[in-house]
């Protein structure tokens, strides 16, 4: 494992034990980096017009099409540094 996988799993460890839930814009910037980062660019279909939570993530991590996983993997722990302090 790469030195990158292994901080970017630490910060997913760390987001689980936050202390304080962070605003629904973190949340959905925190998604939108994980999955771009262990996933890729944005797949399958929109979720339906009701589905808002859904719509809202898949929105944020379609915002992210392009960006390589490494480089959403760093944006991700710093991201998590930032909210642990």
């Amino acid at each position: 494992m790469t030195d990158l996988n292994s901080r970017f799993e630490a910060a997913t460890l760390a987001v689980k034990a936050l202390s304080e839930r962070p605003d629904n814009d973190t949340l959905l910037q925190l998604y939108a980096l994980y999955k771009q980062g262990a996933d890729g660019d944005v797949s399958g279909p929109k979720p339906g017009f009701f589905d808002f939570v859904g719509t809202a993530k898949y929105e944020a991590w379609a915002k992210l099409a392009g960006l390589n996983s490494d480089q959403a993997k760093e944006k991700y722990i710093a991201l998590v540094k930032k909210l642990t302090g």
